[in-house]
């Protein structure tokens, strides 16, 4: 039941319950919700970032470096969840974070099924620091920029979602 509130499996009565498709076209989609929602709350967040806050993204930092040192991405892809969804509980708007929970299983879903094999993990570790500096130095618009870079090269769909000089995945990815 988690699975199909998640989207990640549908169950069709009298059928069975089947995995559900991930397709570029949601992903993209979910990107550019999570972009929002994420983008517009660094103000909310920055209000109440402190040092509680600082620590536990440091500690979720910490396990994707882990995760990532063990080649495991899979592990990677939660401790980043963590990250995302403790940075965007600060802007405390709860009826928004499951939006995003949701944003960001079904884009580390697209990504672990269509990124290279063996690629940096640990890069994708650290592409996290960015975002953790400019929050801790107060500044919204490097903390903006920051994190939309980070979202909308995600996956290595080209320079940016956003700017529509995406490269698409060969067909079949």
């Amino acid at each position: 039941m988690f699975l199909q509130t998640d989207g990640l499996v549908e169950r069709l009565h009298h059928r069975g319950t089947f995995v559900a498709d991930s397709r570029i076209e949601d992903a993209r989609e979910l990107i550019l919700i999570r972009h929002d929602i994420e983008c517009r709350g660094v103000t909310r967040v920055l209000s109440r970032f402190g040092p509680f806050l600082r620590k536990e993204l440091e500690a979720d930092l910490d396990g994707m470096r882990a995760a990532a040192k063990n080649d495991d991405e899979y592990q990677l892809s939660l401790h980043d969840r963590n990250f995302h969804l403790n940075l965007y509980s600060a802007a405390d708007m709860p009826t928004v974070r499951p939006i995003l929970r949701r944003c960001l299983i079904h884009n580390h879903r697209f990504k672990i099924l269509n990124s290279e094999p063996n690629r940096g993990l640990l890069e994708t570790a650290e592409r996290h620091v960015a975002i953790l500096d400019a929050l801790a130095a107060g500044d919204e618009t490097n903390a903006v920029q920051a994190l939309s870079h980070h979202i909308t090269t995600i996956v290595d769909f080209g320079p940016s979602i956003l700017t529509g000089d995406a490269e698409k995945p060969e067909p079949g990815q």
